[in-house]
């Protein structure tokens, strides 16, 4: 078990905010570790391109042959590694992921980013990443998809949870604050 680092694991549906999060911590000095990267970079390795349906079908597949677990296992070499001791961990999906983070980090904290769906979708359509959905029916489908892993569970159970209803700035003081909380409790 490292006692050394202090880790945030972060979770949210997609387009709720979790890269204004990242933002906010690596201004903060925080080494970020993303999950998600691990599953396109899966995905690249099949031979696959990065699309919304391929992505998807990589991370059910990876879970189905390897366990609950496999994503979160192959962060943790990453994390380790990293020379920073607070390390926020972008993408946590399942309950699972979370319960073997917190076996190997005494200082794992789970926090998580709520916003409305129809905001969530208009985002994802401006970020225009490769796997981001081109229509709600998509977009709809990938919230079903990351729910059946257990991300509503990971919400649900955080000890943190921050809303993304402000406006960015605003959004950012809150994630400060709420970053400050936790290193302050890890401390006691």
């Amino acid at each position: 078990m490292d006692t050394y680092k202090l880790v945030v694991g972060l979770g949210g549906m997609p387009g709720s905010g979790k890269s204004i999060v990242v933002e906010t911590a690596r201004e903060l000095g925080y080494a970020i570790v993303t999950m998600g990267d691990v599953v396109r970079e899966q995905t690249r390795l099949a031979g696959l391109e990065p699309t919304p349906a391929n992505v998807g079908k990589v991370m059910l597949e990876l879970r189905a042959k390897e366990g609950q677990y496999v994503i979160a296992k192959k962060c943790i070499p990453k994390i380790k590694m990293q020379p920073n001791n607070r390390v926020l961990i972008d993408g946590l999906r399942s309950l699972f992921e979370a319960e073997i983070f917190k076996k190997q980090f005494t200082n794992f904290t789970l926090v998580s980013v709520h916003a409305p769906p129809q905001i969530r979708f208009e985002r994802l359509k401006i970020r225009g990443r490769s796997d981001d959905p081109t229509n709600y029916k998509v977009f709809h489908e990938r919230d079903m998809r990351e729910m059946s892993v257990g991300l509503g569970n990971v919400i649900a159970m955080s000890e943190k949870i921050v809303v993304n209803d402000n406006s960015i700035e605003g959004f950012k003081t809150i994630i400060k604050e709420n970053l400050s909380r936790i290193e302050l409790e890890c401390l006691q």
